[in-house]
């Protein structure tokens, strides 16, 4: 079932606050489970979360990039679920592009990220993507490659 799966997948994610070799270990697994043809929205929110527990920026561009591919992959309609986590997704391209120092990219992702605020809502969830357009902005004018603390 899917909610099974996503309780699988945030179980997952889960390990990451204290042990985030076991997260990537679980969540590779889950990658794996679902495979290339299985739910975009799985395969989005486990490569989402494989990015931000890579070791190496490298590794956190190519998951960001397996990430918004799930989500525009060939004949895959773009609804609510997905569309709700493009914002995030470009925010952590920025950052990754960033990371590996491509900062003319980072920007473009960054400008696609805050045009797609408009499906954020007003919360929590929304103000910390929206902080974190910010912090990367600003690390990017400073020519920053560093990890930035987690929000």
């Amino acid at each position: 079932m899917a909610d099974d799966r996503m309780a699988d997948i945030y179980a997952a994610v889960r390990l990451g606050g204290g042990d985030p070799e076991a997260a990537r270990a679980a969540l590779t697994r889950l990658w794996d489970e679902v495979g290339e043809g299985g739910d975009p929205l799985h395969r989005c929110v486990i490569a989402h979360h494989l990015a931000d527990v890579q070791e190496l920026p490298e590794g956190a561009l190519l998951w960001d990039q397996r990430a918004l591919g799930a989500v525009f992959g060939p004949g895959i309609p773009l609804d609510e679920g997905l569309r709700g986590f493009l914002p995030s997704l470009y925010l952590n391209l920025a950052d990754s592009h960033r990371r590996v120092g491509d900062f003319e990219m980072a920007r473009m992702q960054l400008a696609i990220a805050r045009g797609h605020l408009d499906v954020l809502a007003n919360d929590a969830y929304g103000a910390v993507i929206r902080s974190g357009l910010g912090h990367v902005e600003a690390a990017l004018e400073s020519r920053s490659m560093e990890r930035l603390p987690a929000s």
